[in-house]
Parts: C-alpha cells; structure tokens; sequence
C-alpha cells in the first residue's frame, strides 16, 4: 500500500503483483518492471490488506493500479479472497478500474466498492453501455485517461466520469479542448459528475483550483 498521487484516491494498493499482461504503451508501471527489473511473475499477495487497518479514517482505495485484475490471468480464488477482505474493511471505498469489461459482470460487488471502465476515447466504447448496465456494483464510472482520441460517448449507466491526458505530457498525446467539453456536455445532460485530473489544467487553461473535480453523490 502507498498514499497515491492520483487524485480522485488516497491510497492505492496491488494484490496482484507482477508485469500486467495488457501492456498498454502507455502504462508506467510497465516501464518501472523493465527499468528495475523487478519480479514480473503474476502472483497474489496474500497479506495485501494488512496495511489497511492502520488507516483510522474512511479513504478512497485503488486497487489493482498496476495490474488488470479481470484478465484470465488472475485466478478466481484470488478474486474471491479479494473481495471477502473488502467485506472486512466497509468503512473504506475501494476502486477498481478494468480494460476488460466485458467480464465485470461475472463478480457482485459490495456497496463499498466503485468499478469502472478504463478507455482512451474510443477504444471500449461499443460494448460500453451493455458492459456497463450488466455490472452488479453501486458505483460505475468511465475513466477515459489517457484521453487519445474522442467517439460521442452513452453515460446512462455511468455514475461517474474522469478525464486525463497522457502523461509524462507531449505534444505528440496532446488532445483536443473541444473533446473535454464535449464529454463534460454529455456528462452534465445525463447529471454525471465529472472529475478532471490535474493535468489537463495547462490545456484548459486552468488553475487547478477551477477544474471540476466532482465525485459521485
């Protein structure tokens, strides 16, 4: 477990350890196994959770940030004891966020925990809707980050909305302003709150204290 510098979470923390097989180019985590060569063996940390009952108050948790915890790399027992621990520790909210939707719906998660959709712009979002409405959690959100691109987006089963852009940031990944209003649009006609990270504020421009940082009610 580490305090996170991701904004919408406090914490993040990985029971799944190892290099993530997805292997988005993009992916940082990534790019820290190659640099320190550190073990890239899927295993489960069977005392992932240990750490958390050290934290006194409620807090926002990412779990899984450096690996996708729905591929068919991840065992089913491993994913039961995950969310038998979470049932333990209700005073917190766990946060998970998938590039592989379509097997959300295998799980029931309690109301503790917040799932979400990871996508860069267009890239999941044909099967967005169906993926979504079919997963049994209180809290479902879309991230688009990093925002690479833009196809008009259905947040009727969508409780949530963040937006990001790719960082270290570059020209090259830089996205349209208009794309970011134009999710922020969407977002507002069906009541979503919307979340924009912090470093999207040099292409609004913004200060960061102006960006809409909203979480779900």
């Amino acid at each position: 477990m580490i305090k996170s510098k991701i904004e919408w979470c406090d914490y993040s923390v990985n029971p799944i350890k190892g290099l993530c097989p997805v292997a988005c180019s993009y992916c940082y985590a990534r790019r820290m196994y190659r640099r320190f060569c550190w073990n890239e063996t899927i295993r489960y940390d069977t005392d992932w959770d240990i750490e958390l009952y050290k934290i006194k108050k409620p807090a926002k948790i990412f779990i899984g940030s450096t690996m996708e915890l729905f591929g068919k790399w991840v065992k089913n027992e491993w994913m039961f004891d995950i969310l038998h621990k979470i049932s333990h520790l209700r005073q917190h909210t766990f946060i998970f966020l998938s590039k592989q939707p379509y097997n959300l719906s295998k799980w029931e998660f309690f109301d503790n925990c917040w799932v979400g959709i990871s996508t860069t712009g267009n890239d999941s979002m044909s099967g967005l809707e169906d993926n979504l409405k079919n997963v049994r959690a209180k809290v479902k959100f879309v991230s688009i980050e990093p925002l690479l691109d833009y196809t008009p987006m259905d947040f009727r089963w969508v409780d949530w909305v963040i937006v990001g852009r790719q960082t270290p940031i570059s020209v090259k990944t830089k996205p349209n302003p208009r794309w970011v209003e134009n999710i922020v649009i969407r977002a507002d006609k069906e009541g979503v709150p919307v979340f924009i990270k912090n470093n999207m504020a040099s292409l609004l421009d913004l200060p960061i204290s102006n960006l809409r940082q909203e979480f779900p009610k």
